[in-house]
Formats: C-alpha cells, structure tokens, sequence
C-alpha cells in the first residue's frame, strides 16, 4: 500500500503545479474578447462559454454512452462545442482530470475521493451508472471460494476500482492484501495476462472480463452485484470548471439525458456505435446490460438524497472514504462537503 500512497502523493504535486500554470493561461485567456462563437442566450452568464470543453471518458458500458452524444450531435443540439477524449487506460483519464488537462471525465466514485483526498477540487454533477455485475474477480477453475484467494497472484490496476473491489471481498472474509500477491497492471493487460496463464486472478471490467474469460474453466467467483451501490459511476468535473461555468455544466446534464432518450428509440445504431468503440460484438456488448445499471432522472434525484444505505451517493462517499483510509490507499479522509453537487440534475428536473 506504500506504493499507492507514494503515488497519491507525487499525484498531487503535480496536480497543483499544473493547476498553477492552467491558472495563468486562463488569466491571459479571460483578457481577450470572449468570444467563441456559441449560439446559446447563455453565453453572457458564463466567463468562458463557447470555448471547447475537454471531456475525457475511458471503456466501462455506463460511459460509451458519451461516444453516442457525440456522433449523433448531441453536444451541437444543446449549444456546446465538446473535444471528447477517449483514453485507453482508465487511471491515465483519472490522472488528466487531477492535473488540470481535462475539463471533466468519467470516473467511479472511490477513484474520486482519491483524487479529492490527493488535493484535486473535483464535483460530482451526474451519476451514469451503478455497477452491478460487470466489475468481477474472475478465477481459475480450481479457485473457488474467496478464502482459496490466499497465496494466489491477482492482477489488478492499483488503486482503482477493481483493486477497491478485490479488497472489498477480501475483507468480507477476514482477508486482507496481505493475504495475496498484487501483481500491478492496467486492467487490458491484466486481462490478457490472466487469458494467458500468467496470474491466478485478475480484477476487470467490462469490455476486459471478455477478454479475461477466454481463458479455459474460468470464471467470476464474485462481483460489484455482491455489493450493491458500492460502485457507482459519474461524470466528475473540475470544481473551476463548475464555479466560472454554470451553464455550461447544466447544457452537460441536458446532454446526457438527451443521449439515454435517444438510445431508447435508436437502439441498433447506439448499440453498434458503443460496441466498436469498445471492440467487441453486438452481442457482446448487450451482455453487459444486466452488469450495468443505467441511471435515469429519477434514480439520480434519489441518490443525491441522504440515506443510510449504498443506494445515497452521501452515505456511499463517506463509507467507501473511511474504507479507502483504511485500506491504505489514502492517508487521512478528505472533506467531502463540495463532492456531490445535485443542483444540476434537480434544476434540469424541474425544467421538464
């Protein structure tokens, strides 16, 4: 775990120097005329409306989503001008939201409080998805129970949600990371890896548990279904960007729901565009539906709620920050105050 708060730490180094310099540039930016040719009555309330918006996302079914809101115009349709950033690995997308390179990205919501608890101010504006399945600790044959984990070598990508989950089930039972090798890699190439032969276990997500369970009698031994609510999935902006763009961030709510109305009634084309993005069949990618929990309007209006369950965004953040301080991925529990930030949802809520 010393590597984790090793990384953490030089994270947040370079998070505030590259914030620094961002700063400047927008200070010279703000002395021009403003303008960005949007088209939007908005773009007087917003200091920088009309310029790009860099949007990263990476592969998980609840975000491929985004990929459809740009082919299909989405971001045209609601007056935004959206450089949208595909990255092939997961913690790289993370990595570019804390140092100031993207305007907002897709992330779960342990990955999130890392990076808040790391210095970076990032607000949770949408929830996308919960998991509920398609995160797996898959096995060989002959493992087949959590306890037989012990003195076996995982793959896992450190520090993001597969390892979260993998400590998840080995603390169910008493375990720790103690109890087992960590063998440190990107979850595509964990995934290959354990395809071929060279780890007991890996920690994967969907599209990458395919991959994974190529491998001859293996399987799931156990996944976020076992752990309701405990990964849920969001687009998290900067809090700079959320403070000087207000309305900009609200055409980004618009966006996305627009995105799940028009999936519903252009399944075969969105279901075609999310599947090559993500490099597998049609058939494969609609057998990530049931591991995939998309959030309507409503489910995200419930899970801004206080609660006393995984199913409340506010109990779910301090429970997994106190889980992530003890498991040693972060050093002490950041303040969570600014994290969820519902006013959007709610206000695009109320315009229906």
């Amino acid at each position: 775990m010393s590597r984790l708060r090793l990384f953490f730490t030089l994270l947040a180094a370079l998070a505030l120097v590259l914030f620094a310099a961002c700063s400047d540039d927008d200070d010279e930016s703000d002395a021009g005329d403003g303008t960005g040719g949007t088209n939007t009555s908005a773009a007087g309330t917003d200091a920088s409306a009309g310029e790009t918006i860099k949007l990263g996302f990476s592969a998980w079914s609840g975000w491929f989503p985004w990929q459809v809101t740009d082919e299909a115009g989405i971001f045209d349709d609601v007056g935004l001008d959206v450089e949208l950033v595909y990255f092939e690995g997961y913690l790289d997308s993370i990595n570019a939201l804390a140092a100031g390179q993207l305007d907002g990205n897709a992330q779960t919501l342990n990955d999130t409080i890392a990076s808040v608890a790391a210095g970076s101010d990032q607000r949770i504006v949408v929830v996308n998805d919960n998991s509920t399945g398609n995160d797996q600790i898959i096995v060989t044959e002959d493992i087949e129970t959590i306890e037989d984990l012990a003195g076996k070598t995982i793959g896992v990508e450190p520090g993001v949600v597969d390892h979260f989950l993998l400590l998840l089930g080995l603390e169910s039972v008493g375990m720790s990371a103690d109890d087992v090798t960590i063998q440190e890699l990107e979850t595509g190439a964990a995934a290959a890896a354990f395809a071929a032969g060279q780890l007991d276990a890996v920690g994967a997500f969907a599209p990458f548990t395919t991959v994974a369970l190529e491998r001859e009698g293996s399987h799931a031994l156990f996944d976020s279904s076992d752990y309701p609510g405990s990964i849920p999935d969001h687009l998290v902006l900067s809090g700079e960007f959320v403070d000087s763009r207000p309305d900009d961030v609200q055409k980004l709510i618009e966006a996305w729901f627009l995105t799940l109305e028009y999936i519903d009634a252009n399944q075969d084309e969105s279901v075609g565009i999310m599947s090559d993005l993500a490099g597998v069949t049609v058939e494969e990618y609609a057998s990530y539906d049931a591991g995939t929990t998309i959030f309507s309007l409503d489910d995200n209006l419930a899970t801004f709620e206080e609660g006393d369950d995984y199913s409340s965004l506010q109990f779910a953040a301090r429970e997994i920050s106190t889980f992530l301080v003890e498991a040693g991925f972060i050093e002490a529990a950041p303040d969570l105050t600014a994290l969820l930030d519902p006013t959007f949802v709610q206000a695009y809520a109320d315009s229906q």
